[in-house]
Parts: C-alpha cells; structure tokens; sequence
C-alpha cells in the first residue's frame, strides 16, 4: 500500500512539473537548497549571501527551498516548503538551481535552465561516488548518475578534486576550479562577526574554542567518541594558555544520543548549529576523524588534531580512504593519553611546514574569492545576451 501511495504522489508531481516546465523562465531567479531543504547553510549559502551583500536587491531573485519554513531570522530571500506546490513553481522557472547535494527525479531539468552542483566539501578523506560504488545503496548510485548528467557546472577545490570529480562522479562537463563559497569565511579575520556569533552561542568574548567534530560509524559504536574533554580541556590551558569552551557538534546521525556523550564543564552541544563553518571561523583548534571538516579548516593554519581510536577497524569496515593517515598534516592520535601527548608536543612552526606541504601537493585553489568568481559566471548565464539559446547546459533529462 506504502509503495502505491509513494508511485501515485510522484505521478502528481510529475503531472505539475509538467505543467510549470511549460511557464516562461525568469532568468534572474536562482533556486537554492542545501541537504534536501534542511538548513540554511554549505556552499549555497555563502553563495546567497555573497548576493545578498554586493548586488542591488533586484538584480537576483533567490529562493530557498525548506523542509521547515519558519526561518524569520532570514530576509533578502523568498523561502518555500518543499515539495510544496509552490516549491514545484519556483524549481521550473527559475534560472539558475544551486545545490551542495544530489537532486532526486522530481528536479526535470530544462533545456535553458543552469544547474550548478557545489558538493559539500573542498576535499574529503573518505572515498566517494564511484571510487565507493560498492558501499553505496544501488538506489542512491542511479540517482547520482541521473543527477550528474543534469549537472552544468561542479565546483572544485583542488586539482586533487578535481581528479577525483572527472574519474568517480559520472560526470565529463565543466569543472570551475576556483575554490568553494563556504571556505571564503576562513579567509576573513572580521572581529564583529566572531563576536556575534560567540554571543550567539553564549561564550564569553575572551574565551579559546575547541570543537570536537566527529563524523559517523556504520555500526553506531559510542566509544569511539570517548574524548576526555576535561583532561584535554586542562592540557590545553597549561599548553597554550587561557580559558577554554569545548564545543561538540556531533554528525546528525547522532544527534539523539548527544547526552551519552557531552559530560563535564564548560561542553557546549552545537550539533543543531546550522552552520558549520561559522564554528570553525571562531575554532582555536579542532578536533575530528574522518570528516572532511578538517580540509576546510587546514586554511585557517590553526591546529588541528585527528582522533582516531578505530583507525584500523575504520579502513577496514567502513570506506577507503583518498589518503594513508601519515600523508596528513594534521596530528593523529589513536587514544585519550596520545591526544594529550600530541598537544603537549604541538610545534606550530612544524605543522604550518607539514601543511603548506600538503596544500601545495593537492593542488589548492582557494584564495577566498569562490563566490565572487562565481557570481561572475552566474551573471553571465543569467544577463548575458549575446549567445543563441542556452549554450552553458545540457537538454532536459
């Protein structure tokens, strides 16, 4: 009955994507979501608000598409539900549709339509697409091909992704090699910002930030996260000195279980925290695994630490890795007394040499000017006048 009820709403939705797919285009309308509508943040975001700030209020009209609408904090956009009728009006008349994860079916790309895939990360250690075609659900590996065949423009953040992009994302059309939006806030040393959103999550003005960001296991194992922030807490108090703020923003998957795992003084839980990248811009130092996060903030040339009790177990179980943990950077430790012993150990001089190495091994592109060379080429696609046609996308699928 479930799958008779799920066939006859997508033939609704088709039957009105069908209709709209027939309404003219507007062609300064940029259409945006990030994570299937459940937040305002990654790359479109910085995209939008790079919009928001440098071009008069109706050079672009942008809609974000969300799972929740009530967002009264966001203005400057047009918000819809999605899968809302609206959502299917807005999605087939505008220009532009800007996303950091993969469309299902229900996006028909038109013919003059301009589809841009920003992906969620910069870099990423864990292998993906077709490099891990074999631990991916087979749904989710035909939607990916569907997807990347509609997709005009995939951003990139180094030579290293882009190699990547052209052999694993079933993908042979342009790549813009000129960084990602969401890292161009790692460039910028903006005091107020930093205040405000320290405010915004109530630390004090001259507190030191850490942030223990892990990812996920596939068979949901706690005690990988076992930190011991009160004993790093004091180690980094005696090591680099000042008060310190442990903020912890576990991977959604995780997020029902966060008071299991956040134990002890002055432990903030940021997993609900939309923005990730605003984290890392007031991050003293960090600490992860496997996620990519680590990529993004290696541009801060703060310290960054790896914790990675399962490292074998991981390799071996979850997902390859791009990288062996010794071609990395960042300082690996494999338990709670090795953690204290890197950071007791820690030489700065040793890891920026360690990291301007690696950056220029993989090839970076970032410089902090993503969305502005970006918004150059959406402004062509949208404004230009001289071209016959659409000759930036592909035909409709």
């Amino acid at each position: 009955m479930s799958n008779f009820i799920a066939s006859f709403k997508n033939y609704i939705a088709f039957a009105i994507i069908y209709l709209f797919n027939c309404l003219p285009i507007k062609n300064n309308k940029i259409f945006c979501f990030s994570y299937y509508g459940t937040q305002y943040g990654c790359n479109p975001k910085y995209i939008t608000e790079y919009i928001l700030k440098n071009y008069p209020k109706d050079r672009f009209d942008v809609v974000w598409a969300f799972n929740d609408t009530n967002k009264p904090h966001l203005t400057g956009i047009r918000k819809v539900k999605t899968m809302s009728l609206r959502y299917f009006y807005e999605i087939c008349t505008s220009k532009v549709i800007i996303t950091n994860f993969r469309t299902t079916e229900l996006f028909v790309k038109r013919k003059s339509q301009f589809y841009i895939q920003t992906w969620h990360s910069s870099l990423r250690l864990k292998q993906i697409e077709k490099d891990a075609e074999g631990s991916l659900p087979q749904d989710y590996v035909e939607m990916a091909k569907k997807d990347s065949q509609k997709c005009d423009l995939l951003l990139s953040g180094c030579v290293f992704s882009t190699n990547i992009f052209k052999r694993a994302f079933w993908y042979d059309g342009n790549i813009f090699e000129h960084g990602t939006p969401r890292n161009d806030i790692l460039f910028q040393n903006d005091s107020v910002m930093r205040k405000k959103i320290l405010k915004l999550i109530n630390i004090p003005i001259d507190s030191k930030v850490v942030l223990y960001a892990p990812t996920f296991r596939k068979d949901n194992n706690l005690e990988v996260y076992n930190i011991d922030y009160q004993l790093v807490s004091e180690k980094l108090r005696e090591k680099f000195g000042g008060n310190w703020t442990f903020l912890v923003k576990l991977h959604p998957h995780l997020a029902a279980k966060s008071n299991q795992l956040m134990k002890g003084k002055n432990i903030i839980d940021v997993t609900s925290f939309d923005d990730t990248q605003e984290l890392l811009s007031i991050t003293d130092i960090l600490i992860s695994d496997y996620s990519s996060l680590m990529f993004d903030f290696g541009i801060t040339k703060r310290p960054c630490f790896l914790y990675v009790p399962d490292l074998l177990d991981y390799t071996n179980n979850d997902r390859n890795l791009y990288f062996d943990s010794k071609e990395l950077p960042f300082i690996s430790a494999n338990s709670n007394d090795e953690l204290i012993e890197k950071i007791d150990s820690f030489n700065q001089q040793e890891y920026n040499d360690n990291l301007i190495r690696f950056l220029d091994s993989i090839g970076s592109f970032e410089d902090g000017n993503a969305c502005e060379n970006l918004l150059q080429q959406i402004n062509e696609i949208c404004f230009s006048r001289n071209r016959k046609g659409n000759s930036y996308g592909t035909e409709a699928v």
